[in-house]
């Protein structure tokens, strides 16, 4: 289908819980192109030799986290109805939709819109609350930490800043025996921190943690 055609642009805010944290970006791309089928929403696609379904994830979870805080755009011919209801009983488990409107139709895609993102990050393991004061108040008093990252397709290696996308970090009232810390990061287009990156500098193993971002903030 053209996109010269008439259609329209809905915005789904929505849950990844459970089983679900452990499927990547583009299983969950999947999972929301049979829904929507199943649904019997008319999808556009997009131009080309190889047409695709218009479905934009705003930003990709690393595998292992949960969100209270996904959104994803779809295109649907103009005139096709639509409901929560009817959407959310095609989806599965862990995947909860919490809204849905129209938005404009020639918006900047998803990926550019980031602003920034929370997360709220568990410790299962006892871990002594004036010591995780301390790694905290050092990151976040830190005036640079170089760090290197390797392109995945071409194997090269890029220096980058960890500290220029790390806006905040406290450790929260613990809950129980667990103690538990705030992470806000920078969460835009090629500039995009996360919770894993801090808790390599903590020292502090990613399984022994429960990882959620609980908002996704765009500008």
């Amino acid at each position: 289908m053209s996109e010269a055609l008439p259609q329209k642009r809905l915005r789904i805010k929505f849950t990844k819980e459970n089983a679900l944290r452990y499927i990547g970006h583009l299983d969950l791309h999947h999972i929301w192109q049979r829904s929507i089928r199943r649904a019997g929403l008319p999808l556009i696609y997009s131009q080309g030799f190889h047409p695709q379904p218009k479905i934009q994830i705003a930003s990709a979870l690393p595998l292992g986290f949960s969100s209270k805080s996904e959104v994803v755009d779809i295109w649907i011919s103009p005139e096709a109805e639509y409901s929560l209801e009817e959407l959310q009983k095609n989806l599965p488990e862990g995947v909860k939709i919490s809204s849905i409107e129209e938005v404009d139709l020639h918006a900047p895609a998803l990926q550019t819109q980031g602003d920034y993102a929370e997360y709220l990050v568990t410790l299962l393991d006892e871990t002594p609350a004036d010591e995780l004061d301390l790694k905290l108040a050092s990151l976040m008093d830190a005036e640079s930490l170089m760090r290197e990252k390797k392109k995945k397709k071409r194997g090269k290696v890029r220096t980058f800043d960890l500290r220029t996308l790390i806006l905040e970090l406290r450790r929260l009232p613990s809950e129980g025996e667990n103690e538990r810390i705030y992470m806000r990061f920078v969460a835009r287009e090629g500039a995009t921190g996360r919770p894993d990156m801090i808790l390599k500098e903590m020292e502090v193993p990613i399984e022994t943690t429960r990882i959620e971002r609980t908002a996704l903030v765009f500008k």
